[in-house]
């Protein structure tokens, strides 16, 4: 948390830290959920959200307590360094943003929704922080799994800066990119429901007080 001196620059591919063939540690059941960590056999009839909204202990005790919402993980995405550490991603060489990963089940939650509450709990406009937590791995980021995630996660993005526009707030700097083009890497088990752990941990959840407009 935190990060005053960290870059706020991302590193391009040569100059991130080198990271590591595999990931070095096993993770195992979701603390909250009882569904497996690791969820890339996803169940069928499930979707996979990629989200970066600031620090991920706080995003993602949010969403795996959202009704559809089958698994979550914290990760790091967006970078450059394969398998990187969660110090690693700290420092802003491995060009990472901290992330949450969510299965869910499209037929009681929707995408849009899960999207329309990603801009509602943190501030888009910030670039590379959240509130006090400075730094690349803050950066706020949707990484989508589908066409018709993209679709949506633009036609949303547009909405709502038109609605931070009407009300003299900032420009939106998330970041939209495939998910197919950086992959999600697993955080440490520590890092994994931190909260459900640690129940009186911190949480970052800097907004910009903007219901997302009807």
């Amino acid at each position: 948390m935190f990060g005053f001196g960290k870059p706020t620059t991302l590193p391009t591919p040569d100059q991130a830290l080198p990271g590591r063939e595999q990931q070095p540690w096993t993770l195992g059941e979701h603390v909250v959920l009882h569904t497996p960590v690791v969820s890339d056999d996803v169940p069928d009839g499930h979707e996979v959200a990629i989200l970066g909204l600031g620090c991920f202990w706080g995003a993602e005790e949010i969403y795996w307590q959202v009704p559809g919402v089958w698994s979550t993980s914290v990760g790091y995405a967006g970078g450059s360094t394969p398998h990187p550490t969660y110090d690693e991603v700290c420092s802003g060489h491995t060009g990472h943003t901290e992330a949450v990963r969510i299965v869910f089940d499209p037929a009681r939650v929707s995408y849009a929704d899960l999207v329309k509450k990603f801009f509602e709990i943190h501030d888009p406009t910030q670039g590379m922080r959240q509130g006090n937590d400075v730094g690349t791995q803050y950066r706020s980021a949707i990484y989508w799994t589908t066409p018709e995630q993209e679709q949506t996660a633009r036609e949303l993005t547009k909405v709502y800066g038109e609605e931070l526009a009407r009300r003299g707030l900032g420009e939106i700097t998330t970041e939209i990119r495939p998910a197919a083009e950086t992959p999600y890497y697993y955080a440490e088990d520590p890092h994994q429901q931190y909260l459900a752990k640690n129940p009186f941990g911190y949480r970052c959840h800097a907004n910009t007080g903007v219901s997302f407009p009807a």
